[in-house]
């Protein structure tokens, strides 16, 4: 078990079951734990991220044609000690899990033992790859991390359409490789016009192949998925006002303990528009089905070293958006966070609503009529 005290409480990471509990100071109180002065009325916030995106290489040669840190077969693995240096700050500061990408992670030898390096400072570190490249051996290797994430979007047409090479075959023989060396292992599928019909048929292929869990991923405009073509490859208006239903169906029909189904904090402004879900936002809001973490609960570390407040968006503090109209009158708001603000500079150049808000397509609709 690790903690980390808070002004309202404290946040507590176990280990099995695998689960980050936030207790308040009375809960806290229960466990032995002490706040001290920082439980005191007065004082003040400081909160760290609970999770750190480090990318740890530039460098892959698959040639994603949405990848938001545009790496290629000519770029540079960070070097391991300034990495240590890294997992020793955010160690330092309380975050509780690292997210290893790129790049193309595998292409690293050192991937396995940086995956030991973040468990012996009280990290519990995940990492995302391709998976091509991927052998038995590597797979052994990879014990470490308390699970490996496959970028997965469908069978090799899907994927395709999604990333520009056929790459589901490398995907789904990583699957069995993890899934033979015994290391959990999810999936990441980016949610676009061409994935989005075919996400059922996805998700059970990738259930059939050990996968314990799905996340599914707002398509964003940021790296070489920020030009013109975006406004295709996003999820159409229809498609959005069906992905709450789409979910829900597939939970009902499917859903298990050993399988879970997420959606990235992205993806929570689109949901705002489902009359069933707008009315509940108080009760997601209590799961912690939340918007926007960037340079909150989230903060990424760039190949430079350089902070940003997620893996989208540039160095630099986020301005919080949301607050204007209609925005401001949105018992969503408080769960949606004003939506993707990579989505909304690229679209907006500012800081405003997020564009595609289902709300806020429809407030601003009316507003022109």
């Amino acid at each position: 078990m690790r903690t980390r005290l808070e002004t309202w409480g404290a946040w507590v990471r176990l280990d099995a079951p695998a689960a980050l509990v936030a207790l308040d100071q009375q809960g806290a109180k229960l466990i032995g734990l002490d706040g001290g002065e920082l439980w005191r009325p007065d004082a003040r916030a400081s909160s760290a991220p609970l999770e750190a995106h480090v990318a740890v290489t530039s460098r892959c040669g698959a040639g994603c044609e949405g990848c938001y840190l545009d790496a290629r077969p000519d770029g540079a693995h960070v070097p391991r000690e300034a990495l240590e240096s890294t997992l020793d700050e955010l160690a330092a500061a309380g975050v509780f899990t690292v997210a290893f990408g790129g790049g193309e992670p595998l292409l690293r030898d050192d991937l396995g033992e940086l995956g030991r390096a973040a468990r012996a400072r009280g990290l519990l570190p995940v990492v995302t790859t391709s998976g091509i490249g991927l052998t038995e051996r590597r797979a052994a290797s990879l014990g470490a991390f308390a699970q490996v994430n496959v970028s997965y979007d469908g069978d090799e047409e899907v994927y395709a359409d999604v990333r520009g090479f056929p790459g589901a075959h490398a995907a789904e023989r990583a699957m069995r490789m993890l899934h033979d060396a015994g290391v959990p292992f999810g999936v990441n599928v980016v949610l676009t016009r061409d994935s989005f019909d075919a996400l059922e048929t996805t998700l059970l292929r990738a259930r059939s192949l050990g996968a314990r869990e799905a996340q599914l991923l707002r398509y964003k405009p940021a790296g070489r998925a920020a030009r013109l073509d975006y406004l295709a490859r996003r999820l159409s208006r229809d498609q959005v006002a069906r992905l709450g239903p789409t979910l829900r169906d597939f939970v009902r029909a499917h859903g298990s303990p050993g399988f879970r189904v997420r959606i990235d904090c992205a993806m929570v402004a689109l949901l705002s528009g489902d009359a069933e879900l707008y009315a509940r936002a108080d009760d997601l809001r209590a799961l912690g089905v939340l918007g926007c973490e960037a340079g909150a609960n989230l903060c990424a570390v760039r190949t430079d070293g350089q902070r940003a407040p997620c893996s989208f968006l540039p160095p630099g503090s986020v301005a919080p958006h949301g607050q204007n109209a209609p925005c401001s009158a949105c018992a969503f708001r408080e769960v949606c966070r004003g939506g993707c603000k990579a989505v909304s500079r690229y679209l907006e150049e500012g800081d405003g609503p997020d564009p595609e808000c289902p709300r806020v397509v429809a407030y601003r609709q009316t507003e022109t009529a």
